[in-house]
């Protein structure tokens, strides 16, 4: 909604802020939402992003194995299918025919398009290593479920930063960054006691990360993953160098070694962010219910109350204040004129 857009947005630019114009180390990058079938091909999406599945014969509800605790249909108890694998992106076709040569996928992710741009990037602007490429755009993944309001959606913004470094370095660069990201969430005003940081067994480690950190956050319905942070080694510049034929080698000026960087990844959902802000600051006060939000975060920068409504020269002056202040920040006008309500906020 109105109010709803201007958090979200207001979040947005706070880490584009944070990420991009506060640091002389990261560049920014708006890449398509569609990108040639073989980028997924390289990163490994179109075999390794998928979910466990298991179907209800009974019922025909679909639910992801892995949130299962038994092996019944929890809707009605009717008996689950095996498990399949169930790729998570969205397909689609290019152009006017469908067939397999014009198939195509939704990104579920934005960080490839800086994989594949990272050439230009280089030719361009020469940035030296460590340096980073940060992106905020949508995201598409064919949930088998979605729930708890905004948590799992199918369509989502993304905050995604992608920070080469060298071979080497990683480590001590990656732990750089959960401190970075975890103490840019408690900026924002979320509690440190209702944040964590949980640790991905090898088992459960994406195919390209060699770890993986996620900062957790205390929801209603428990805790769940709010950002994470990821090394994801020198994976994806290899493997889009093999199947483009552009070599995507880094070359030190000064030494002229060339070598794959490696990759930390810090990746946030807007929408998770903003249900964690809204958890946070949702407040109830005897007869009324309010949101106490950071004023950088606050849809409303300002707000412009004439105390009654029915002397003419009062509200014109209040609307006169307010289009004068609407031209420098957001700002809102209640001209209704109850002045038990004025005081009470």
């Amino acid at each position: 909604g109105p109010l709803g857009v201007e958090l979200k947005n207001n979040i947005k630019r706070l880490w584009w802020k944070n990420m991009v114009w506060d640091r002389e180390d990261i560049l920014g990058l708006d890449s398509t939402i569609i990108h040639h079938p073989k980028v997924w091909e390289a990163s490994g999406h179109t075999v390794s992003f998928t979910d466990p599945l298991r179907e209800c014969k009974s019922c025909h509800l679909r639910f992801r194995a892995d949130k299962l605790e038994g092996d019944a249909c929890p809707e009605c108890g009717g008996e689950l299918t095996d498990v399949k694998q169930f790729n998570l992106m969205f397909k689609t076709f290019v152009g006017p025919v469908e067939d397999s040569s014009t198939q195509a996928w939704l990104r579920p992710e934005t960080c490839q398009g800086i994989f594949i741009n990272f050439a230009n990037v280089l030719d361009s602007l020469h940035p030296k290593i460590p340096f980073g490429i940060a992106q905020i755009g949508k995201g598409f993944r064919n949930e088998i479920t979605t729930g708890d309001f905004i948590f799992r959606d199918r369509e989502f913004d993304m905050m995604e930063l992608e920070y080469f470094v060298k071979p080497g370095e990683d480590e001590k660069l990656h732990d750089y960054w959960i401190k970075e990201r975890l103490a840019w969430h408690q900026s924002l005003g979320l509690s440190k006691k209702n944040l964590r940081l949980f640790e991905h067994p090898k088992k459960s480690l994406a195919h390209y990360s060699k770890r993986t950190v996620d900062i957790e956050y205390q929801f209603p319905f428990g805790w769940a993953e709010l950002e994470g942070i990821a090394n994801r080694t020198d994976f994806d510049l290899k493997n889009h160098s093999k199947i483009s034929g552009r070599d995507l080698q880094y070359q030190d000026e000064e030494t002229g070694e060339k070598y794959y960087p490696y990759v930390i990844e810090p990746s946030l959902g807007v929408e998770r962010m903003m249900l964690a802000i809204l958890v946070k600051a949702y407040q109830e006060e005897k007869d009324r219910v309010f949101l106490k939000l950071d004023p950088k975060l606050a849809p409303y920068k300002a707000a412009v109350f004439p105390l009654v409504a029915n002397k003419p020269e009062l509200v014109k002056k209040a609307q006169e204040i307010y289009l004068r202040l609407k031209l420098r920040l957001p700002i809102a006008l209640d001209d209704r004129g109850n002045i038990g309500k004025r005081y009470y906020a």
